[in-house]
């Protein structure tokens, strides 16, 4: 009897209607901005023609907490990132059920997909999120994954980046131009939400993935500077630490500047619409390394205005003082002379004016239809 070689589908799978299948090789061990993505794919996708099976190679939280529950996944755990096995598994698993592409999504699982690729003779599609060489704030790891991401992508059909500052990147990096094709980010629309200026008291939120790169201690500074300046404001934290010894670090800054009690930190969240009723002004204090954030594309979906650091893909999303204010990276004082243009009792901007701008901006460029149709036509492109 032969071996199985992967570990069955986590739900039932009931194929949609479709003309090809396409096998997408994730990490999993998160679920934030690029995980995201992947669930949203595989839920829009079929429409376009394409049924999309999920390979997971750091099989921890994504499986659990995804939305595409009927998406058929396999747990084919690397044993570390450079484990060549799970390539030539994943092209068997590809040989046994026909799959006419591979669509892979960081550096880890670019390397399973590329082997299974080449080795099951399909085309390999890869998704360039954020720049791999700003990813985080461990240097060597960031050099180490960059040099294997662009050695692995020799071979690939196609690559998609989420903003222009990615395409540009990409392109910087000797890869053809028609090689690339740009495909922003898209969120799904939700039901509008009344939305008036605060009378008294604001509620910034910040979702993120909570990690060095993200500068929420950028934002606890700017916290602190605009209580100092009377303003009635306080913050609505959004999901988890990626480490617990981060986790400590951050709070032991907040309760140094003495603003503990203006903060609520929610943990992670599977709704994050429903966190995003509950807060006026959405601030995402990058330092470096965003493609085109999820959660900036979900507060605008939800008519919340945003004020942003102008880092990498953020400015082809947020119009500056449209539906919100972009701000220099790792300048705590900019940021909160920016929040406090909003929420000041005689500010500039209109806010219910921001709020239908930002809806407008979701709906007119970011839809997660019109993502999945753009990922389908690159699919199409390369199948022919």
């Amino acid at each position: 009897m032969t071996e199985t070689l992967f570990a069955p589908p986590d739900e039932p799978f009931a194929p949609a209607v479709s003309t090809q299948r396409v096998l997408h090789v994730i990490n999993g061990e998160h679920y934030s901005g690029a995980e995201r993505v992947q669930d949203l794919l595989a839920q829009e996708l079929p429409q376009f023609g394409y049924d999309v099976t999920f390979a997971c190679v750091k099989p921890d939280r994504f499986p659990e907490v995804r939305m595409s529950r009927t998406t058929q996944l396999y747990r084919t755990p690397m044993r570390s990132r450079f484990d060549w096995q799970c390539g030539r598994k994943l092209a068997e698993l590809i040989r046994q059920e026909d799959y006419a592409l591979v669509h892979a999504h960081t550096p880890r699982s670019l390397l399973a997909g590329a082997i299974a690729a080449r080795l099951a003779d399909v085309p390999l599609v890869y998704h360039v999120h954020s720049p791999t060489g700003k990813d985080s704030t461990r240097w060597l790891q960031n050099v180490v994954n960059a040099k294997l991401e662009h050695w692995l992508l020799r071979r690939a059909s196609r690559l998609i980046t989420v903003s222009p500052s990615l395409q540009e990147l990409m392109i910087s990096q000797g890869f053809a131009p028609q090689k690339i094709s740009y495909v922003p980010n898209g969120v799904p629309g939700v039901e509008e939400f009344s939305r008036t200026r605060p009378t008294g008291q604001w509620t910034l939120g910040m979702a993120a993935l909570f990690r060095p790169r993200k500068g929420i201690e950028v934002l606890l500074e700017a916290l602190d500077l605009l209580r100092a300046d009377g303003h009635d404001v306080r913050l609505r934290a959004i999901g988890p630490f990626e480490t617990h010894g981060y986790q400590c670090e951050v709070m032991g800054i907040a309760e140094k500047l003495g603003i503990t009690g203006l903060i609520t930190w929610t943990g992670f969240v599977s709704d994050i619409h429903a966190e995003l009723r509950k807060v006026d002004l959405f601030v995402l204090p990058s330092l470096f390394g965003e493609g085109l954030p999820m959660v900036v594309l979900e507060a605008l979906a939800a008519g919340v205005p945003v004020v942003a650091s102008a880092v990498e893909g953020i400015p082809s999303a947020v119009r500056q003082g449209v539906d919100g204010l972009l701000v220099e990276p790792g300048n705590a004082t900019g940021l909160a002379a920016a929040i406090g243009e909003i929420v000041r009792d005689d500010s500039p901007f209109d806010y219910e004016s921001l709020c239908r701008h930002a809806r407008s901006q979701h709906s007119a460029n970011f839809s997660a239809s019109a993502m999945a149709g753009s990922v389908a036509q690159v699919y199409r492109e390369i199948l022919g």
